[in-house]
């Protein structure tokens, strides 16, 4: 095995270039409290699997794996990934797959090879996907051929024609070119030694998975998760929570993207439950698998997920009485509909709060509705650190006073991936993470609990998905007939948001539509999700007094227009 048994080329995590590691002194405190034990993350999961064996691991409509036949298949692709492929640990290898059982086989099995994933989706474009590839220096790419349309494969071979990966594995259709079969690395590495792995003598201060926070234009915002780090983040969710045996939890969001990842994957194998993997959020698809796998906690709901269980009528005929941990995050869950939730369904909700750069928070399952329908709780960790302050200051607000929400913790990073420029304003001198949402302090019922009230960040929160405006303004920007544009969040009552673009025509030109629009940005490689879904053309922006658009000018001017639409003529 060409490959296997070697250590990774990068040396020690602290001295990776381009990675901000914990302080020595914060690390040592954190291993001798008991956060971190210098173990790797695979190290920490092969553990748990061990000791799981002939518990089930992973259930989809398709297939159902016990914990020995899941992480027998994961050694099986690293070893025939190391042998078959010019991968080497240390490598980073771009996702592209949905929620089917060999994203989680390759994602475990690029972990004990000491290939780090790149927790991309398979929506991202061939723009979108060569800006974070070269960016993290990933050399591979895995994709499922029959996802969406069918078009990944085209796009792989765009991205090998133009240098941007070398190896290609391709699962659930044909192979082309010079790419390699799911299939075969199977086949291949069944046959060698998993002993010879080289995930147990990689350095636990390495990065072990590359996820994506924020938009890839100019300098992505890569947040790099470290072995011991990573593992903390999903003990403690799954401690905080009470996982272990006997626990089935249901996952209808990608599981390929940090949410999937901390609250569902990682928690769920490490502590010995069941992880019910729905290969899309669809409400039908949701309703058959409660109903064939009766788990007992949906990890992460977002609200367009419960509106649209509120509105099927067939989740009124479905028994629901199975779930008693019912999850809703990425967004604040408007207040009616956790009580519709409540009274229609009889479902009780928590609320939680999660970043790509770390830090959870959730309430507690037996705090009042107060708390669980008016904030998202209190960090998950005893080690977690908050400090609310006034924004683009080191100040602290009082208690029930909005700043802006800064954080530090044994599970959260601090620094972005090569981005030493962003890094010196997202992160105070002491290591506190500026995270640009917008959040109070209260005490309820003598318990400390926070409230996100809205974020400085110019994002716009579609569903569990973020699309940053400077992304997609700087694509439309490229248009011949656009003079200028500002892409502002409009509300919407499934998504919570939508985007919206105000669009400066050059003299003379024709009005885009959201179709015209959305066709160029395709063709400039922007993911479907993130295209406008409605255009307003305007003579000029509107600025403030120091000279930048006024945002919030067209954020209530968008929701003036479609609260007027919605009125009746008298």
């Amino acid at each position: 095995m060409s490959n296997i048994a070697v250590s990774s080329p990068l040396g020690g995590g602290a001295f990776e270039a381009g990675l901000v590691p914990y302080p020595e002194d914060v690390a040592g405190e954190y291993r001798a409290a008991g956060y971190w034990n210098g173990r790797t993350l695979p190290s920490e999961l092969k553990t748990a699997a061990l000791e799981h064996a002939d518990q089930t691991a992973l259930i989809t409509p398709e297939l159902t794996l016990s914990y020995r036949d899941l992480f027998a298949d994961a050694e099986s692709f690293a070893a025939g990934l190391l042998e078959a492929t010019s991968l080497w640990p240390g490598d980073a290898v771009m996702f592209q797959m949905g929620n089917v059982a060999e994203t989680v086989v390759s994602y475990l099995g690029c972990l004990m090879a000491g290939i780090r994933p790149v927790c991309t989706l398979p929506q991202h474009g061939v723009r979108e996907i060569s800006v974070l590839a070269r960016h993290v220096g990933a050399r591979g790419l895995i994709l499922q051929a029959d996802f969406g349309h069918g078009q990944l494969p085209d796009h792989a071979r765009e991205l090998v024609s133009g240098g941007v990966v070398d190896e290609v594995i391709v699962t659930r259709g044909p192979v082309f070119d010079s790419a390699v079969a799911y299939a075969d690395l199977l086949r291949i590495g069944t046959s060698m030694d998993p002993a010879e792995l080289p995930y147990r003598t990689l350095d636990p201060g390495q990065v072990a998975v590359f996820q994506l926070s924020g938009g890839t234009t100019g300098l992505p915002k890569v947040a790099p998760r470290l072995h011991e780090e990573y593992a903390y983040n999903a003990c403690a969710w799954a401690n905080k929570l009470g996982w272990g045996r006997g626990t089935v939890a249901l996952y209808p969001l990608p599981i390929m993207h940090n949410a999937g990842i901390s609250v569902a994957l990682h928690p769920a194998l490490l502590s010995g439950a069941t992880l019910v993997l729905a290969p899309s959020a669809s409400i039908g698809t949701l309703l058959d698998l409660i109903e064939a796998t009766r788990p007992n906690v949906i990890p992460l709901v977002p609200p367009a997920l419960a509106v649209r269980l509120l509105k099927d009528p067939r989740s009124r005929e479905t028994d629901l009485s199975s779930i008693k941990d019912f999850i809703v995050g990425g967004q604040k869950l408007p207040l009616e509909i956790a009580e519709r939730l409540r009274e229609v369904l009889g479902i009780k909700i928590r609320q939680k709060f999660g970043m790509a750069e770390g830090m959870f928070m959730v309430t507690p399952p037996d705090a009042s509705e107060q708390v669980r329908h008016h904030t998202v709780g209190a960090p998950i960790s005893p080690a977690d650190e908050i400090l609310i302050l006034q924004p683009d200051s080191d100040i602290e607000v009082a208690d029930g006073e909005v700043g802006e929400l800064c954080v530090r913790g044994p599970y959260t990073i601090r620094g972005y991936y090569r981005a030493e420029r962003h890094n010196a304003e997202a992160f105070t001198a002491e290591g506190f993470y500026r995270t640009g949402d917008l959040a109070r302090r209260h005490v309820i019922d003598d318990m400390t609990c926070y409230s996100i009230d809205g974020r400085i960040k110019d994002v716009i929160n579609r569903g569990v998905e973020k699309i940053h405006a400077d992304e997609v303004e700087e694509l439309i920007m490229r248009h011949p007939d656009v003079a200028n544009v500002a892409l502002v969040a409009m509300p919407d009552e499934v998504l919570g948001e939508r985007g919206c673009a105000y669009l400066v025509l050059e003299t003379g030109a024709q009005p885009l539509t959201v179709e015209s629009l959305g066709g160029f940005l395709l063709a400039q490689g922007l993911a479907k999700y993130k295209l406008p879904e409605r255009v307003e053309s305007v003579p000029s922006l509107p600025l403030s007094n120091v000279g930048k658009v006024a945002k919030k000018v067209l954020r209530d001017d968008i929701a003036h227009k479609l609260a007027d639409e919605l009125t009746p003529d008298a």
